[in-house]
């Protein structure tokens, strides 16, 4: 993951325009024989050998966003039910973007979390892969493609009082309730977080100055005191992060979350399982 530091040293040393950013802030057509890939499989996953994941994930993004700041991501399992892997860890990596590296999340070892869906920044026309590693070690990509440009250095939806109110506040919803099945069976449910999100790229429009990067780039939930879903998060998150995403109960009676962003603040919530957390 980039640190907010270390972004801004690249940003004035003009590495951000390589990745297709033009002086003037506007997306620069991807020149294909400039594929950032194989460098990013070194750079993020030490060259480790890939499979071809068809069979292992699913990435589904819109082929043409409509928004480059807020594009919704979903990472799906295509794990056979009677196969003994199971997910460990999916990278999300957004190969033209300035910060590569969306996210990480790593999957509690008892809640075979089958899907996560999230909202994302997208600065140039780009391939986006998901790297799902497995519980024996071995990693499966995937890619697609997505047309869509300056989400990185669009300006914040909020503005900056409303945002530095909105900061910490965490929202929980779960879409199969109580009352409606098992106390151990599949459940879908969302977490979010109030934040700005930051990428480092967006400038004041009074004092034509960019905003520092601030994003939050941790988040772990856990149903009672187990494990469900980690995230290692990078500027390429859109403002307000909002993870939805499916697991199994084990019959917790509370869902616990906390999130922690580059600038040192730590917040904290828990919810009964049966509550909307509205």
């Amino acid at each position: 993951m980039l640190r907010p530091h270390l972004f801004c040293i690249l940003v004035l040393s003009g590495i951000v325009s390589a990745t297709g950013i033009s002086a003037s802030g506007a997306a620069e057509p991807n020149d294909p024989s400039k594929d950032p890939w194989p460098g990013l499989v070194q750079d993020i996953f030490s060259n480790r050998p890939m499979s071809d994941g068809s069979d292992v994930i699913a990435i589904e993004m819109p082929y043409r966003a409509e928004d480059a700041a807020i594009v919704p991501v979903t990472l799906r399992s295509k794990l056979a039910p009677d196969d003994s892997r199971r997910l460990k860890a999916i990278t999300l990596v957004i190969d033209q973007n300035p910060a590569p590296m969306a996210a990480k999340f790593e999957i509690g070892s008892d809640t075979r979390v089958s899907e996560i869906s999230t909202r994302v920044r997208v600065n140039s026309y780009t391939d986006v892969h998901a790297v799902a590693e497995l519980s024996d070690g071995t990693l499966h990509v995937v890619k697609t493609y997505v047309k869509a440009s300056g989400g990185c250095s669009a300006p914040a939806a909020k503005n900056a009082e409303e945002a530095r109110n909105h900061i910490g506040q965490m929202k929980y919803r779960q879409f199969a309730r109580a009352d409606q099945g098992p106390s151990n069976g599949a459940r879908e449910a969302q977490v979010m977080i109030g934040h700005p999100n930051n990428s480092g790229l967006q400038m004041d429009q009074i004092t034509h100055l960019y905003t520092p990067a601030f994003f939050v780039d941790e988040l772990h939930l856990w149903q009672d005191n187990s494990p469900v879903l980690s995230m290692e998060g990078g500027i390429s998150i859109s403002e307000d992060p909002n993870i939805r995403f499916t697991y199994v109960a084990n019959g917790a009676k509370t869902f616990r979350a906390e999130a922690r962003d580059t600038s040192g603040h730590v917040f904290q919530k828990e919810w009964k399982v049966d509550d909307s957390g509205s």
